[in-house]
């Protein structure tokens, strides 16, 4: 409960959201940036309408509101599990499309990658610090897509990135919720108390 909280556990939750926030605004920044690049290598129109692709988590959510702050957290690293690995699968087709003609590419897929697994790690210190289990990964990740056309796999490639950018803001989103302090005491809410 979040009048149980101890001093320092809240000032760590809050200094963890604190970088979490940051993390995720470096990681929307530079999903944009690879976003000009990826439509501009990839020779698609950037207003392209890309349908839901499967496997991508869907940043928009209805109620987000009455969301608790577990759940919060637990739909985020989810998410970002899940576009780890289809940021992998992007960067492996990458390879086998261009090999090293574009390495820029490639190194920002990588780097963006890394974004993702350390966005990730820190959302499960956040469950920690609340003494919640950290959910396992089977099942997190994406099934295998079906062999895609080069033209497909790089529709699927604009719609991972878009669905990123989301996220991150998303992410900003309720980590900042997380970070409120409770009108009652002053200190932040417990992970399940938040609204």
């Amino acid at each position: 409960m979040a009048a149980a909280e101890s001093p320092s556990s809240a000032l760590r939750r809050r200094d963890l959201c604190s970088r979490g926030i940051r993390l995720a605004g470096k990681m929307r920044a530079d999903v944009v940036d690879l976003l000009d690049a990826y439509v501009e290598q990839q020779g698609l129109d950037a207003s392209a309408s890309v349908a839901a692709v499967e496997g991508v988590p869907v940043a928009a959510v209805e109620r987000w509101d009455e969301q608790t702050g577990t759940q919060r957290l637990l739909e985020n690293l989810a998410a970002y599990r899940a576009f780890r690995a289809l940021l992998a699968q992007m960067l492996e087709e990458q390879r086998e499309q261009l090999g090293e003609a574009d390495a820029g590419l490639g190194r920002a897929l990588a780097a963006l990658l890394l974004q993702v697994s350390a966005f990730a790690y820190h959302l499960e210190e956040l469950l920690r610090l609340e003494s919640r289990g950290i959910p396992g990964e089977e099942g997190d990740g994406p099934p295998p897509p079906p062999r895609l056309s080069l033209f497909e796999q790089k529709l699927r490639g604009l719609g991972v990135l878009r669905e990123l950018a989301q996220w991150a803001v998303r992410s900003v989103r309720d980590l900042r919720q997380l970070a409120k302090p409770s009108p009652a005491t002053g200190a932040a809410p417990g992970l399940a108390e938040s609204p």
